[in-house]
């Protein structure tokens, strides 16, 4: 139940939720936390942000208030990988990642949380790289009190068998590159892939212990590739020879160092041409050149993904053409844009 007073005689009366104030360009936050005793130098303030009246709150059984609405539902919505923040401020709590990894959202689940109407739930789009401490997910009630069976129904959703949220931490893969084409294998022009892929490597923890050179010959590059596996590469990320020209025979190659499951061209630009298999449990991950040109590509998305050991067939991919085209921007903020998500 919930009933006003004037705030001119609210003083000594214990506030029921917290108070918001907004300062353009300047500051948003808590003016006053709930459970404040409204002193006799408040008053003009709450007037300044707009409190002419105070609720009075007796809640029935049936009833809910937002700041235990909040933490239920945070609590429930937070799967492994996940922290909270301390406590709900302004009737919201936020949901942080808790280990660096990649994060999964359970979409199905979060629209039928979200079609409840009394509560919400915003996060971060799935697929996201995220580091540990960043926010992940926000959760409140929107209104101040509601019906207690209505957040129920919300934890009873965010319960069901996979999390509405999870951050997977990514393996830290042992890789072995192979490089291919003729101009490269006989020195003709220098190597630029290794570095390239040396780096993405090593920015999200793998470690790359082999690095091959093979001519454009199915024959070698198929060598290549076992010869990294047997060295103790758990990943291959072969570079060149996936497009259209008859020296283009890499995909050949690696069919024929026996991958399986693989599945050839993406709706994602750039890396159209991007190749994803498995030997035994072995990602190959097959890098056009544009891996070479572009900051971030195909590779970039999948890669992750592979890591936190999900397999990538042509649902996967076909997926990935809503979002999958780059801006190209002049300065590339990825994670932060919508390429790949």
């Amino acid at each position: 139940m919930k009933k006003t007073i004037a705030v001119d005689k609210a003083v000594g009366m214990v506030l029921p939720h917290d108070i918001t104030e907004i300062v353009k360009d300047s500051f948003k936050g808590r003016a006053f936390k709930k459970g404040h005793i409204i002193r006799e130098e408040d008053i003009e303030h709450l007037k300044r942000l707009g409190k002419e009246n105070i609720y009075v709150l007796k809640l029935t059984d049936k009833e809910i208030h937002e700041n235990e609405a909040a933490q239920l539902l945070a609590d429930n919505l937070a799967g492994p990988g996940c922290s909270l923040s301390s406590e709900p401020v302004e009737g919201k709590i936020s949901i942080k990642a808790g280990c660096n990894g990649l994060l999964k959202v359970n979409e199905e689940a979060l629209f039928r949380f979200n079609m409840l109407g009394e509560v919400m739930c915003s996060t971060l789009q799935t697929n996201t790289p995220v580091k540990a401490g960043e926010t992940i997910a926000g959760t409140r009630l929107i209104p101040l009190v509601s019906s207690r069976d209505i957040v129920m129904q919300a934890v009873s959703i965010a319960n069901n068998d996979s999390p509405v949220l999870e951050v997977k931490e990514l393996r830290s893969a042992k890789a072995g590159l192979i490089i291919t084409g003729n101009e490269v294998f006989s020195g003709r022009i220098e190597d630029k892939f290794e570095k390239v892929l040396r780096e993405k490597l090593t920015a999200i923890g793998s470690e790359v212990i082999s690095v091959t050179f093979a001519p454009d010959d199915i024959d070698e590059i198929s060598k290549a590739i076992q010869g990294a596996i047997e060295g103790g590469a758990d990943l291959i990320v072969t570079s060149g020879g996936m497009s259209v020209d008859p020296d283009d025979v890499t995909r050949m190659g690696i069919a024929k160092a026996g991958a399986e499951e693989c599945y050839y061209g993406t709706p994602v630009l750039p890396g159209a041409m991007f190749l994803s298999g498995r030997i035994g449990d072995i990602p190959v991950l097959g890098l056009p050149a544009c891996g070479m040109f572009h900051n971030i590509t195909v590779f970039d998305l999948i890669l992750p993904r592979v890591l936190t050991g999900e397999k990538i067939g042509r649902a996967e991919f076909a997926r990935m053409g809503h979002g999958g085209l780059c801006r190209n921007c002049k300065r590339c903020q990825y994670p932060v844009c919508n390429f790949g998500k």
